[in-house]
């Protein structure tokens, strides 16, 4: 079997005989429903192909399709003229990238079809190609837009550069609106939704898809695709791995399958993962290893997020719609860029139910994590963490506290925003990255314990204070009686109260005591 991998023509694939799993019917149910549309998909997720999908079916490419679902259902087979426009090919660290990746397309468009010396703004040669490419063929035109947001998300920390880049792509965005009588078809793709900030405003029709459930399946590989297409090839990869096939296939659900594009939609495998992991017959993170933007990481400070709700974050679906409301909220765009997926609907309240997709990404991101919030450099990661797990799973408390001073006594440990809840975070990630079942402000009928980690053999209740004592945090575990849910339990239970010092900016002082 040939994979697709890195390739994003559909004609390439089609031609050259790589496996193609086919959205071709979707892909009919999109053009006979609407005109105008718009896709929130996250990286190496299969945009790019679907939109080259288009192309190749708006072109009139009946060869192309031949055994798939729409050669039975498209009768005509027109072809028409398609400006198809790639943003992801430039880094836009300046005003004059994004201006020049837009000149360069209009004037091939105008090598085409013309252009008029009066037409001088972006928009308004945009205005004038596509007037000139419908009055010449006499066929309405088609527009497709990949990575609409590319030149946005780079500037996304830059405010007056995300300005200048808003009002450019309005100006240009909006000619397909005013243009829409010469117009048989317009599809947008992206990472995020940019709506307040304007880049959008001028073309108000296009219907969002995004968490549409008749197109949750449209990018991405379901189980029953899995199961049909790759049968023999998960069977290669098992025999390669020393494992069962069923063995095989479970661990490619944990690791790759879990996207939800919708309410009670089916599960989506990574594309790019599972791809990778088949060709290369060994598991790993493959999409994680492409690269995680660290202004991801700074929305997180910045806002002073608690990370364990990564696990379960609930949003409505206009904040989890809106990239615009980031300043105060981090999750939308940690949903889009594919961090995060949805898990279920809460019916009562309205509102999405948020977590990890899968193994791939939760420890992708964890690790990724880490040396922001811990300054733990990663040659050393893989060294501290073998002894931190050790002394967990072992019940050693006092070894394991006594790492955890040096920890975060090692290097250059900066505390920003909350003292606390900044200590929180970097022990959460720490147990996280050691496998360990975590939980954080776990509530008891008498209060909050900060942090619940449990082995199969110890559980460890923890208490945080902050330029205080120890003695009073483990006393607030014994009067609120935090561990009185683990009495019945044959697990030994370790009290462990612990100050940090935002002086020393280490824990100066820790004190422990069991169920014993």
């Amino acid at each position: 079997m040939k994979y697709p991998i890195g390739i994003q023509s559909f004609e390439k694939i089609r031609r050259e005989g790589y496996v193609y799993v086919d959205k071709t019917e979707l892909v009919y149910q999109m053009v006979s429903r609407g005109s105008y549309y718009f896709l929130s998909r996250p990286r190496r997720f299969g945009k790019s192909l679907l939109l080259s999908t288009l192309d190749a079916y708006f072109s009139g490419k009946r060869e192309l399709f031949k055994g798939l679902a729409i050669e039975g259902l498209e009768k005509d087979w027109k072809a028409y003229p398609i400006l198809r426009i790639d943003l992801n090919t430039e880094k836009y660290d300046a005003p004059e990238k994004l201006d020049g990746v837009l000149d360069r397309n209009l004037s091939l468009w105008e090598e085409l079809y013309g252009s008029r010396a009066y037409e001088r703004t972006f928009g308004g040669r945009f205005e004038g190609i596509i007037r000139r490419a419908f009055q010449q063929t006499g066929k309405p035109v088609v527009i497709l837009v990949d990575e609409y947001d590319k030149p946005l998300l780079q500037a996304i920390s830059n405010p007056d550069l995300l300005d200048d880049y808003c009002k450019t792509l309005k100006g240009f965005y909006g000619a397909v609106k005013s243009m829409d009588e010469y117009i048989k078809f317009a599809f947008f793709t992206g990472v995020t939704k940019f709506s307040k900030v304007n880049v959008f405003s001028d073309l108000n029709n296009l219907e969002d898809i995004s968490l549409n459930k008749r197109y949750a399946t449209v990018c991405g590989v379901s189980e029953t695709e899995l199961h049909e297409i790759f049968d023999e090839e998960v069977g290669n990869l098992a025999e390669a791995c020393g494992m069962t096939k069923p063995d095989c296939y479970a661990k490619m659900k944990k690791n790759y399958d879990g996207y939800h594009f919708s309410a009670n939609s089916i599960g989506m495998y990574n594309p790019f993962s599972m791809l990778n992991t088949l060709a290369n017959r060994e598991f790993k993170d493959y999409w994680f290893e492409t690269g995680t933007p660290s202004f991801l990481v700074e929305l997180l400070q910045k806002t002073d997020y608690h990370l364990e709700y990564l696990q379960e974050e609930r949003v409505t679906a206009d904040v989890l719609n809106n990239i615009d409301v980031m300043a105060e909220d981090a999750i939308p765009i940690i949903y889009q860029s594919g961090y995060l997926t949805i898990h279920g609907y809460d019916e009562r309240f309205k509102k999405f139910i948020l977590g990890f997709p899968n193994k791939e990404v939760e420890n992708g991101f964890i690790n990724f994590l880490a040396p922001y919030y811990t300054r733990m450099r990663r040659t050393r990661a893989e060294f501290s963490i073998e002894r931190f797990i050790d002394d967990v799973e072992s019940g050693n408390a006092e070894k394991f506290m006594d790492r955890v001073k040096a920890f975060f006594s090692d290097g250059d440990y900066r505390i920003a925003g909350d003292a606390e809840l900044y200590f929180q975070n970097a022990l959460y990630i720490l147990m996280k990255m050691m496998g360990f079942y975590v939980e954080v402000e776990r509530p008891t009928s008498w209060g909050r314990m900060d942090m619940l980690v449990k082995t199969a053999r110890y559980v460890y209740v923890m208490e945080f204070k902050i330029n205080k004592t120890a003695e009073e945090a483990l006393q607030q575990i014994i009067d609120k009686q935090y561990a009185a849910p683990f009495a019945a339990s044959d697990r030994k239970v370790y009290l462990i109260g612990v100050n940090f010092s935002t002086v020393t900016r280490t824990v100066d002082d820790y004190k422990i005591s069991t169920n014993e």
